[in-house]
């Protein structure tokens, strides 16, 4: 058993695309509860973003798990296989623990050093953990990715690439108001979570005048426009089907809630503005209708602009290469414990293995030499087993030293040296579409042939 990802990204994909595929935690849930019924995944958890979408997992074997997990997000997204396969890629065993700690630490980001990802993986795994799927695999492999990148936020200076998707966000907006404040500047925020909170903060930091705040449920708005009062910034609460009717005031609006439908349209916006309106869609699915853009005096940031400016931004920042020193040196840590802990079932067999084959010799021996007496025939049986014990004590300590230091021995190496088994094979990070064709199609009856 092994941890599979499959997934794509802003560094792979179109954002119409990651759009399609974009999950809100009820199609989250409903989503990994079908991975783990397909027969060759055993946990699974999804990590989906504005700018990803990733489906972490275990599985018994990599092209029959490969495949469930596409034709999985084919039943859910409409997308068909043939699209999926061109912008998928397929991280497994040590590349996909690997992945998923640069993910968690910011470093494959559209803002590299970004900090929301790790709250993102971590709200991941809760999530999976609450619908039961999520297994000792993918909770140790959660574990170390979320440690591995506290300690790349903590011990680098990775965050200097790029605080947040907000703070650049914004920043392309100043450019267009040609300001690098926005002192005596209105901004509308509509949502309430976690994104529009962190846009509520950076526009106070930037010195916005006033923040006029709307949200499906009122109770939340009101609470975020309480600390924004209490961080010193005017905050205005305004019921959410009446945020339109704020468009006149405003100088800047940012939508973060991840609605069905658009916050904002074109017929929204006044055509009695005196002033340019900026217009922040922070959301996937978008928030913002494209065609406002085509408006006079109206111009729109969205996840789509960005993935064009910033991708890859922070590449070569000076904490970069730290933090790929810390990445590699907690997935050298894992690695070895999962080796370790994957070899322990292979010492036991073998353990008891060879505890079968002493009893089997000391009950012939006993049908042969009926004359011994029981103290006699106790003795032999201490003395035996201390051979056999004596004998294994050295290859069971050099398999698990072996396995943690060197990576030589896996539980599959070690069932293949012990017993003459096939190991599985090795980590692989490919994109679906180097796959052999015929591993993925939309007929769920075809069989897998077991090779690359």
């Amino acid at each position: 058993m092994s941890v599979l990802v499959v997934g794509m990204s802003h560094r792979s994909a179109p954002v119409a695309l990651l759009e399609r595929l974009s999950m809100d935690e009820t199609v989250r849930n409903d989503t990994t509860s079908r991975l783990v019924e397909r027969p060759a995944l055993s946990e699974a958890m999804i990590v989906s973003t504005c700018n990803r979408l990733e489906i972490y997992s275990v599985t018994n074997s990599f092209h029959s798990g490969v495949q469930d997990v596409v034709e999985v997000l084919h039943e859910i997204s409409d997308v068909d296989i043939d699209t999926l396969r061109g912008y998928l890629y397929v991280r497994y065993a040590d590349a996909a623990a690997e992945h998923m700690m640069v993910v968690a630490s910011g470093l494959d980001s559209m803002v590299v050093g970004e900090q929301q990802i790790i709250g993102q993986v971590r709200t991941a795994y809760q999530e999976a953990s609450g619908k039961g799927t999520v297994g000792p695999a993918l909770h140790s492999l959660a574990q170390s990715a979320l440690h591995t990148g506290k300690r790349v936020h903590s011990e680098t200076d990775i965050d200097d690439a790029g605080a947040s998707m907000v703070s650049v966000a914004v920043d392309e907006a100043l450019g267009h108001l040609g300001t690098s404040v926005l002192t005596g500047r209105t901004a509308l925020v509509l949502g309430a979570g976690a994104m529009a909170s962190l846009a509520a903060t950076h526009l106070g930091r930037l010195g916005i005048d006033k923040l006029i705040i709307a949200n499906r449920t009122r109770s939340r708005a009101e609470r975020l426009a309480e600390h924004s009062r209490e961080a010193g910034v005017t905050a205005e609460v305004v019921d959410f089907d009446d945020r339109a009717a704020t468009l006149s005031r405003v100088d800047l609006a940012v939508s973060a809630t991840g609605a069905d439908d658009f916050t904002i349209t074109a017929a929204d916006v006044p055509d009695d503005r005196v002033e340019d309106l900026m217009l922040i869609d922070l959301s996937m699915p978008r928030d913002i209708d494209d065609d406002t853009a085509t408006l006079d005096g109206v111009h729109l940031v969205n996840i789509e602009r960005l993935h064009k400016t910033i991708s890859g931004r922070g590449d070569h920042h000076s904490g970069h290469k730290e933090a790929l020193g810390i990445v590699a040196e907690e997935l050298q840590a894992y690695s070895s414990e999962q080796r370790v802990r994957d070899v322990v079932p292979a010492v036991s067999a073998l353990r008891r293995h060879a505890a079968e084959l002493v009893e089997g010799e000391l009950e012939r021996l006993r049908s042969r030499t009926p004359t011994i007496d029981d103290a006699e025939f106790e003795e032999v049986t201490r003395t035996v087993r201390r051979v056999v014990d004596k004998l294994l004590h050295q290859p069971t300590v050099r398999v698990k030293k072996l396995a943690a230091e060197s990576g030589v021995v896996s539980y599959e190496s070690a069932l293949q040296e012990l017993f003459g088994l096939a190991s599985e094979g090795p980590s692989v990070a490919v994109d679906v579409a180097d796959l052999p064709e015929g591993k993925l199609t939309e007929d769920p009856a075809t069989t897998v042939k077991e090779k690359v």
